[in-house]
């Protein structure tokens, strides 16, 4: 159904005065779409960074820390920290932490900006695409205020999201102008406007399939039947597609984010994983940051049910030819999660709410368009119809308010996400880590051992168990819980941290030569590891070589640029004979120092006897 058949949407919308204004005034429909957000989302400002990668994006990332300047530029478009590629996300951070510091309410905020641009724009585009005013309204307003989405909005760390859907909008905007009046400036932007959103994070690379079911419904370019026959709308989106496949995979591999899972697994979570996708839009109760993987635990009938669910919805909307909405809102549903829905197997979670962002438009559009058609066959009042949307809007807004609470901070967030699942050996580690860092150990620790108890392949509870150890005088325990972590997990980092606390456990014994095998084996699986780098440098000192020394630090300093870091430059380089590189160190301690006085204390105590 083309936009030109469906104007005549706005002239029926009439019949109710409040609408009638809606109707003729998308300025004021964008206002009360702003002020919606604004409001449900306003606690956020109360929220603080979380465990939850916020210390490797924001707090503890030293480039994010030095601002837009030249050498954050070169890294963000270089590096695949967290095990991504998206550098626009990272120099957004920068810019962030250049206008906020580390007061989290601004990046919140800016967070909460963007999504609120999102909002403004899916109405524009839908109405722009469609013709209908008020099924773009409460497309976009499902889209502003679902629970399922305060995850992308509130975790800081996940700028990523709301800025990589705004470049999606705006593309399908961009391509809209294409298919009116097609001409080479007009796709270009298309391409610009994909390629700015890869920059900012991998999950558009289903833009050109959108595409072609844009180009379907609402735009009525192309045919189900005749995909090929308009070549604007097949051939030329293929190459992006894989294009970006290629980068997405190349920078999730070399991150170290892809997992090997057996075929028959992933597949069946993914089955069920859509299933639960779309319960969680129904009834969007029990959310959680993390989801475990099921692995092997999957009952054969649950799989089968998800997948005749999946099924008898596909046959569905293929049957109702006239309906072209419900096909495209599907499809997009199915399609953009496919990268996501851990048929290649990307962290340790079975799905997750952020995964639901762009997908769960598809079944808005779905929902909205369907109900409206079916409102407007019986004849539904447009009163009631209105009254009965703003119910579930207003339901959807408390549920939102509630969420946003979880996240006010770490400590409050896993013992909400252990409040859904008593068994999450992941929350439970993640809430032994925010109450570490808080100090208190003893608590930590408990929920160390629970993690242990539910996963014994769990690396990260005996890695932190045995720091415990350590801290508490108990060496031998500690190298204990070290092994332990080397022989339950084959995650880099896991073991790159396993094996560099050994060393540090080692030095402390004064057993140099196994805490050298240690750092080495440590920086084997990361060369740029800071604390391996350390340890090497510090036993370096020890043995009598400078040279050695200064090239571990000069690493160190690479990848952590701190002022003691650059200190301990400084006095290799000095030990050899290298004065004036030692006082350019020194220098750039002194730059990056607020307490220089405090570091050179810091620098006395780093030696081995």
């Amino acid at each position: 159904m083309s936009v030109a058949a469906e104007a005549k949407a706005p002239a029926a919308q009439k019949r109710n005065g409040l609408l009638s204004l809606l109707g003729t005034r998308p300025g004021l429909v964008c206002l009360l779409l702003m002020a919606a957000t604004l409001i449900v989302y306003n606690r956020v400002n109360q929220n603080s960074f979380t465990n939850l990668d916020d210390r490797g994006y924001i707090v503890s990332n030293p480039f994010v820390h030095a601002g837009l300047k030249w050498n954050t530029f070169v890294w963000a478009f270089t590096t695949t920290w967290e095990a991504n590629w998206h550098p626009l996300t990272w120099l957004s951070h920068a810019l962030d932490f250049q206008l906020f510091g580390l007061n989290p309410a601004g990046h919140h905020y800016v967070n909460l900006l963007l999504h609120t641009l999102n909002v403004v724009l899916v109405f524009l585009v839908l109405r722009a695409s469609t013709g209908y005013q008020w099924r773009s309204m409460m497309v976009a307003a499902l889209f502003a205020v679902h629970p399922i989405n305060v995850e992308s909005v509130v975790w800081a760390s996940e700028r990523k999201n709301v800025l990589s859907l705004l470049f999606f909008v705006l593309a399908l905007e961009a391509y809209r102008r294409y298919a009116r009046d097609p001409r080479l400036t007009r796709y270009l932007i298309v391409g610009l406007m994909f390629g700015l959103g890869l920059l900012a994070k991998p999950q558009v690379i289903t833009l050109p399939f959108v595409l072609l079911l844009w180009d379907y419904w609402p735009l009525g370019r192309m045919k189900f039947s005749q995909p090929f026959a308009d070549d604007s709308a097949t051939t030329k989106h293929s190459f992006w597609f894989f294009a970006s496949a290629i980068i997405t995979m190349r920078a999730q591999r070399t991150g170290g984010a892809v997992r090997d899972l057996e075929l028959s697994a992933r597949l069946k979570n993914a089955i069920v994983s859509y299933a639960r996708y779309i319960k969680n839009g129904v009834w969007p109760f029990n959310l959680s940051p993390i989801y475990q993987h099921p692995t092997h635990s999957l009952a054969w009938w649950h799989v089968l049910a998800s997948a005749l669910l999946l099924l008898l919805i596909t046959v569905l909307v293929l049957a109702a030819k006239r309906q072209q909405y419900l096909a495209v809102g599907w499809f997009w549903f199915l399609g953009t999660l496919v990268p996501m829905i851990g048929l290649v197997q990307v962290g340790g979670q079975a799905m997750a709410d952020r995964y639901a962002y762009l997908p769960f438009l598809g079944l808005f559009i779905m929902a909205v368009w369907g109900l409206a058609e079916w409102a407007e066959k019986r004849q539904f009042s447009y009163r009631a119809l209105a009254i009965s949307s703003a119910v579930v809007l207003i339901g959807f807004m408390a549920l939102t308010y509630r969420q946003i609470g979880y996240w006010h901070d770490s400590v409050r967030l896993w013992s909400q996400a252990l409040q859904i699942d008593k068994r999450n050996y992941m929350a439970e580690d993640n809430l032994a880590d925010a109450l570490q860092s808080q100090g208190r150990l003893e608590e930590a620790v408990i929920h160390f051992r629970n993690a242990e108890e539910i996963n014994p392949r769990d690396g990260i509870a005996p890695l932190n168990i045995g720091i415990y150890e350590r801290q508490h005088g108990h060496p031998q325990q500690a190298i204990d819980q070290y092994q332990k972590a080397l022989q339950a997990s084959s995650d880099p980092g896991v073991r790159m941290n396993a094996y560099s606390n050994l060393g540090n456990v080692y030095c402390d014994l004064r057993d140099y030569v196994r805490a050298k095998e240690s750092y080495e084996a440590a920086s084997r699986i990361a060369p740029d590891n800071p604390y391996a780098r350390l340890g090497l440098g510090l036993l370096a000192e020890r043995a009598g070589d400078p040279a050695q020394a200064a090239d571990n630090y000069s690493i160190l300093v690479t990848v952590q640029p701190t002022d003691v870091g650059y200190l301990l430059l400084a006095r290799a380089l000095q030990h050899g004979g290298r004065t004036a590189e030692a006082q350019a160190a020194r220098s750039q301690a002194e730059r990056l120092s607020s307490n220089f006085s405090q570091a050179e204390q810091a620098l006395a105590s780093l030696s081995l006897r």
